[in-house]
């Protein structure tokens, strides 16, 4: 453990329909308020399938692991409850000093749980650990337009840009990369196992983990020294509680067991709970993709296959493109709480468009064989293409395994492909996905941030985070230029371009994008306080 001892968006509000997490809260009564100030020993119990990774900052980049952060680390801005808005939260100011400088001036006397003091020199730290590390399932991404982090003074960070006038630097700082944690805790160059982090306590969020048993439960404990935005937790603590099935989830907040249930109950579940007197079903914004990967060296006529042939590699994917039915996974699978998804950016994101809708099937969203086989035929492709597909059934809901089972039916209706359907839980699946285990296979998207940049520079530039070897100068050049665009209008249509651009090469096949879901019992306050367009769950605002 490394010992170095200290010296002493403005994000883009979106509006529309996207992400699915269900959430429901019934229990036993307590005597919290929803003001922000504890309440007199009510405390809350939180439901989950979704699972931690882990702990460490610079080495997840998922959603079960980011909502435990967002608990117990501290960040330089986090959104106010309500809006996407990022504002200073362990920091008193924040602002371009210059168009490639950001200054952060930090809130005075800060410290950790286990009494040292947070400074700029952990800021520097943190962020420069994310880079240095740059695991394969962390956030080094998202930093990709940082040169550099300079402290000024004990208060006083500086980040040095390589391009100026970055869109969206506030929102980064305020996403997966941006939780600081205690130099004098974390090696500089290694993860840090779970057990370790806690046992060393090293957070400064609203809350302070006080037992851990990975995936099972986790014990939180208000943190009375938290100096950020959000306040005093209106509770009195919080329990997370994981759960292998749905089914068991679903019972509980049914029966009051838990006070919050949240990702995820499959479709079924939420119609279900909407008929419910008990319960309470909340609806907001979101920002959840579903969508399809190919790794560019593994899959069928692959860069490292046999057969190698980037243009039949390419018909195998525009095939498929051209015949999946969204529409038919949307209604039947999941009841309309997704809908069709036909760019890289859901609809609801300032610059928004559908390429896909246009230049697949039918070009009005539907399936289209003529269109899958011409395609197929133009590149020499002989029928039927073997295609390994793998999906995940937990981490994305139960519901992964009807979605999957339609899409290969889907598939190999059409006669051009022979799919042989594999599924691995999260912890493994998360890992083997970036070392080119899985040729083809199912992944999601909860964004960092509300812009629809969230949804390009993490998985189409060089080193993206789907490491699926995927990568075109065109591509790259029209994602560094939209971070940079002051204009908003100019900024769209370059968005829009870039989209387009990425489309033409399917890197990914985007299939559904969902509406966000909350369900909570009439005792409980602060629900909809946490459902905003920042899609961060927030803990400390829910109360009984």
């Amino acid at each position: 453990m490394a010992m170095n001892k200290k010296a002493l968006q403005s994000a883009i509000a979106l509006a529309g329909v996207s992400a699915f997490a269900l959430t429901a809260c019934t229990g036993p009564s307590g005597g919290a308020t929803a003001s922000g100030s504890a309440g007199g020993g009510g405390s809350i119990t939180y439901g989950t399938t979704d699972k931690v990774v882990t702990l460490d900052p610079a080495g997840s980049y998922d959603a079960g692991s980011f909502m435990v952060m967002n608990q117990v680390y501290p960040f330089l801005l986090n959104a106010k409850p309500g809006t996407a808005d990022s504002s200073p939260d362990i920091a008193e100011s924040a602002s371009f000093t210059t168009p490639t400088e950001y200054t952060v001036k930090l809130k005075s006397g800060l410290k950790f749980a286990n009494g040292h003091a947070l400074t700029a020199s952990d800021v520097k730290f943190s962020i420069d650990r994310v880079v240095k590390i740059a695991d394969d399932n962390g956030p080094a991404s998202l930093l990709g337009n940082l040169a550099s982090v300079a402290v000024k003074d004990d208060t006083t960070v500086v980040f040095t840009l390589k391009q100026g006038n970055d869109q969206v630097f506030p929102g980064v700082l305020a996403s997966n990369a941006g939780p600081i944690v205690d130099e004098e805790v974390f090696p500089a160059d290694k993860l840090m196992s779970d057990d370790e982090i806690v046992k060393a306590k090293p957070f400064a969020g609203q809350y302070t983990i006080e037992s851990y048993k990975k995936n099972e439960l986790i014990s939180l404990k208000v943190n009375p020294d938290y100096k950020g935005l959000l306040g005093k937790p209106a509770n009195d603590g919080a329990t997370i509680k994981y759960y292998a099935d749905s089914n068991n989830l679903k019972l509980d907040v049914q029966q009051g067991n838990i006070d919050v249930a949240g990702r995820s109950l499959t479709a079924t579940d939420a119609a279900d709970l909407d008929k419910d007197s008990k319960v309470k079903v909340h609806k907001g914004p979101g920002g959840e993709l579903r969508y399809i990967v190919f790794n560019f060296d593994t899959m069928p006529f692959g860069a490292k296959a046999p057969d190698a042939d980037p243009a039949k590699a390419l018909a195998v994917r525009q095939a498929m493109a051209d015949v999946v039915d969204r529409d038919a996974i949307a209604t039947q699978v999941y009841k309309g709480t997704y809908l069709p998804a036909y760019s890289v950016v859901p609809d609801g994101f300032v610059g928004a468009i559908k390429p896909l809708k246009d230049m697949y099937g039918d070009g009005n969203g539907k399936p289209s064989l003529d269109n899958a086989k011409k395609a197929f035929s133009d590149a020499g492709v002989s029928a039927p293409v073997n295609l390994k597909l793998q999906y995940n059934p937990d981490h994305y809901g139960k519901s992964s395994g009807d979605e999957y089972a339609m899409i290969k039916e889907q598939l190999e209706k059409s006669g051009l492909f022979k799919v042989d359907l594999q599924s691995t839980e999260w912890v493994t699946y998360s890992k083997d996905r970036t070392k080119d285990v899985y040729p083809v296979y199912q992944l999601g998207w909860f964004p960092d941030y509300s812009d629809a940049d969230n949804y390009l520079t993490p998985f189409f530039i060089p080193g993206n985070f789907l490491k699926n070897h995927y990568e075109n100068p065109t591509v790259t050049d029209l994602i560094k230029k939209q971070l940079t665009t002051v204009d908003k209008s100019e900024r769209e249509k370059v968005l829009g371009d870039a989209q387009t651009a990425v489309a033409k090469d399917l890197p990914t096949l985007p299939l559904l994008q969902g509406a966000q879901l909350m369900v909570s019992g009439a005792d409980v306050k602060g629900v909809d306080q946490t459902l905003d367009a920042s899609f961060k769950t927030r803990l400390g605002l829910i109360s009984k």
